[in-house]
């Protein structure tokens, strides 16, 4: 392993800081749509690669965007004049050894195959154009895949931390929530684009939320502000289930509502920003952790799309919360632990540049308490990081990767 690094920081745990600002991008933000259909379309390439090559080839799908359509939602039910463009770029093996795939086909195929999983009044026939424009990948990036080690694609770091504050838990919990078929069944209204942001001053907790209603379920305005009410009431009863550490939670949802304007609600027709009035694009959206954390330190490396055979900004994003985790839950006396991970390219990738960890140690416990037991978490997680982009390359690591955050 390169240079390990070790420090303990003098600070101030976050959740007993005066102010924390935290944010959650649901499932049918434009940013999380990019995100999740570029995940998507790297497994299901990964899947043609080993049916048809044996392994995993060079791709890179993290150059995903989308153009926002027209749409004219109403009470009662609107239309979509215009579909969303889903715009594909970046680069991808397509032949092989005189062997094919069909790259643009297989990807879009995943981005109708997610879309109907998650987002339940989008038709991609119908609400979605697809346009293909990636490319063979560079002779010098293609062969890091034919050496006898795997070698990093890129010189990115990344960063990991644990635990999460209970403000970074709630705000996601609270999303998930909104997002949950038991939600879903109590309020049908209620499309998946929907955004959490968190402000915590001191004991006190401020929820805005953005939820995107879909008109057809709202016949006049009296229905759409009384459906509105009643979600903060059924929200407040949810977070005090939780029994969370806060003062007091003050939850706001659509603060552009006007009701004495016609036009003062937030309507949709498929539940999604997407079909009229947001554009979306990899990496805009949450972290690999779920959740956009101001007090946190974080890289704007794009996760989502990357390949999981040697693209550190993908591996190195996910195994340094993994780690994190794994150190927080094994080590006694640390408030909190935050893991860096710095590849060089064409570097191996179980031999980072660099590594660092860093602690907020608890009162009484010394740096020489936890930096040799966090250090051989770490070396062991690296030494066996061929199991781990395994993982990545599939369908279930995602969903099990969720259900874990919180």
């Amino acid at each position: 392993m390169g240079e390990l690094v070790i420090e303990r920081l003098e600070q101030m745990p976050v959740e007993d800081q005066e102010v924390e600002l935290v944010e959650r991008k649901g499932r049918g933000h434009p940013d999380s749509i990019c995100d999740g259909i570029a995940n998507s379309a790297s497994v299901a390439l990964g899947e043609a690669y080993q049916k048809t090559f044996g392994r995993i080839l060079h791709h890179n799908l993290d150059k995903v965007m989308l153009l926002a359509g027209r749409s004219s939602p109403k009470l009662g039910g609107g239309t979509v004049e215009e579909p969303i463009r889903l715009i594909f770029g970046d680069r991808a093996t397509a032949v092989q050894a005189g062997k094919h795939i069909d790259v643009g086909g297989i990807v879009v195929q995943a981005a109708k195959d997610w879309s109907r999983r998650n987002l339940r009044f989008l038709d991609p026939e119908l609400h979605m154009v697809f346009q293909n424009g990636i490319k063979t990948g560079s002779s010098q990036l293609v062969s890091l895949f034919d050496r006898k080690y795997v070698g990093a694609n890129d010189t990115s770091a990344a960063s990991g931390y644990a635990p999460l504050t209970p403000t970074e838990r709630t705000v996601l919990s609270v999303e998930k929530y909104m997002n949950s078929p038991r939600f879903k069944e109590l309020f049908p209204e209620t499309g998946e684009d929907i955004k959490v942001m968190g402000f915590r001053h001191r004991g006190k907790l401020h929820l805005t939320i953005a939820v995107a209603f879909v008109d057809r379920f709202v016949p006049d305005l009296k229905t759409y502000f009384k459906r509105k009410s009643e979600i903060v009431e059924d929200l407040a009863k949810f977070l005090d289930s939780k029994k969370g550490p806060f003062e007091s939670v003050k939850i706001d949802i659509n603060t552009l509502d006007d009701s004495e304007a016609d036009e003062g609600m937030y309507l949709t027709v498929l539940g999604t920003s997407a079909e009229g009035s947001d554009s979306g694009q990899v990496g805009r959206g949450n972290r690999a952790n779920g959740i956009i954390a101001l007090n946190r330190p974080q890289s704007i490396e794009a996760h989502a799309g990357k390949n999981p055979v040697n693209h550190v900004g993908k591996i190195y994003s996910y195994l340094a919360t993994h780690v994190a985790r794994q150190i927080h839950s094994e080590v006694q006396g640390i408030r909190e632990v935050y893991v860096y991970l710095c590849s060089q390219i064409g570097r191996p990738i179980d031999d980072p540049l660099v590594s660092s960890l860093k602690f907020v140690l608890a009162k009484g416990v010394s740096l020489e308490d936890v930096g040799r037991q966090a250090g051989c978490i770490l070396s062991e997680q690296l030494a066996h990081i061929g199991a781990f982009t395994h993982l990545l390359g599939t369908k279930d690591f995602y969903q099990s990767w969720e259900e874990s955050r919180i």
